[in-house]
């Protein structure tokens, strides 16, 4: 197994990720592109032992157009986020201190 820090990269903090960890204790992070489900799940619960994870939902984002210097076009880097659904109860004590 991969280690779980390259593999989870970082939580996101948006209004959304919010409102879905404070309601339905999902929780939103940026992860590696080639991970899969199963890794990630694996990942979350050897980062936070304390946790047991449910479910795993990922997408793919795209990156964003952006224009550089002298008129050259470009975009930012496609990356990977995936929502983890742990047990009703379980909470991750990062999001707790933000």
């Amino acid at each position: 197994m991969k280690d779980p820090y390259q593999i989870v990269r970082y939580p996101l903090i948006t209004e959304k990720s919010t409102v879905l960890r404070e309601d339905k204790f999902k929780y939103t992070f940026r992860v590696d592109k080639r991970a899969n489900k199963i890794e990630i799940k694996q990942a979350v619960q050897a980062i936070f032992p304390d946790v047991e994870v449910i479910s795993v939902n990922t997408m793919n984002v795209n990156g964003k157009p952006r224009n550089y210097r002298n008129n050259r076009k470009g975009k930012t880097p496609d990356w990977k986020k995936a929502i983890v659904t742990l047990r009703p109860g379980d909470a991750i004590e990062i999001y707790e201190t933000l």
